[in-house]
């Protein structure tokens, strides 16, 4: 085993989630969203280049040394799988690697809402799922394929950059192609997706308009396109997609998106009293009036129907953040922290504790 599998190897058994190295550092981890040393020997700039020419091969180190920087994924037997950044800080080599878990958590386990299955039902449709990095966007899309996975018999497509968690067919047929090794972009194998009888199509990251295009047209064509974006809230993410084409082409886009939108899953991490992790999130679900606001370019609106939306699904972020406080998981510092409306999440746990 290398010096470099070693050091991952001994932060995935102390229970850590991403391993920073740089040549004449000493490794760090976090753990439970701390960053802290892992261990207090120097790796050089010789060690790492040694490991990572090993580990990854000519080819993928080639791909670095040209564009300075690389994304990739990578196995250890019976320890994890990594999703690997490799690029260059002052000269040097670093990388940021993150654990992959190989057990697929269900939505209980994560803490998303049960109705969230209700989305995944639908036969076509946009869902997205949205959030800052590091806030489980990854783990929500693999538990929604995974629940796909093993209750509808579907042909499951997904895009990725890189490949993290892997699905074995339960009562689907999942097809998994990953960004640089399988195809050269998202747009070039989402728009080879609409020809291979995909009945579910994952896209890791909508990056720019082509693919976010493709994957509204795909979402209207028949499919249930899942996606992410980072974004904070439910009305960013609408606004987001409408900003990102031509003035010209947005009031097109807004009615495609009132129709084509099933829901948004907005979510973030929080510290928990425990020194764990609790997820957070503002679920919006499109029905009729949501929907009329995304058409008439009314967004801000959107908030106040996720508040009164209980009934078919919906939950602000104050609101879950409140509910966290109320179940004694997080603290008001970190539900506020975490907040994007504070007078709001004041006013429900006020009420709670007036109640």
């Amino acid at each position: 085993m290398f010096f470099v599998e070693t050091l991952m190897q001994r932060m995935v058994e102390s229970g850590g989630s991403d391993l920073h190295l740089t040549a004449g550092t000493k490794p760090y981890y976090r753990l439970e969203g701390s960053l802290v040393p892992l261990t207090e020997e120097i790796i050089s700039q010789e060690q790492l280049e040694s490991d990572f020419a090993n580990m990854l091969g000519s080819e993928r180190m080639k791909k670095y040394r040209e564009n300075k920087e690389l994304d990739c994924s990578y196995s250890i037997e019976n320890v994890a799988r990594f999703r690997l950044n490799l690029f260059v800080e002052r000269g040097r080599l670093s990388c940021v690697m993150r654990a992959l878990s190989t057990k697929i958590p269900g939505f209980s386990d994560i803490g998303i809402p049960s109705s969230v299955q209700q989305l995944l039902n639908r036969p076509r449709g946009l869902m997205l799922v949205t959030g800052p990095t590091g806030s489980g966007k990854t783990t929500t899309l693999a538990s929604s394929i995974d629940w796909i996975n093993a209750n509808h018999a579907h042909h499951i497509l997904t895009i990725e950059d890189p490949i993290e968690f892997v699905y074995e067919n339960k009562n689907s047929l999942v097809r998994q192609r990953e960004v640089g090794e399988d195809t050269l972009n998202f747009s070039n194998a989402l728009r080879s997706a609409l020809r291979e009888d995909p009945d579910i199509i994952l896209v890791g990251e909508m990056r720019d308009l082509e693919t976010i295009s493709l994957a509204i047209t795909a979402s209207e064509t028949g499919h249930l396109v899942l996606g992410t974006l980072h974004t904070s809230s439910a009305s960013q993410t609408i606004d987001r997609i409408v900003d990102v084409f031509p003035t010209d082409a947005q009031q097109q886009i807004r009615v495609q998106l009132g129709g084509s939108l099933i829901g948004v899953i907005s979510q973030t991490l929080c510290k928990t009293l425990d020194g764990k992790r609790a997820l957070a999130a503002e679920i919006l679900v499109n029905n009729n009036a949501v929907g009329n606001l995304v058409r008439e370019s009314k967004t801000s609106q959107i908030y106040s129907q996720i508040q009164i939306g209980a009934k078919y699904g919906m939950q602000t972020l104050e609101q879950s953040l409140a509910r966290l406080v109320l179940e004694d998981r997080i603290n008001e510092e970190e539900a506020f922290y975490k907040c994007n409306r504070p007078s709001v999440l004041k006013d429900i746990l006020d009420s709670a504790n007036h109640g």
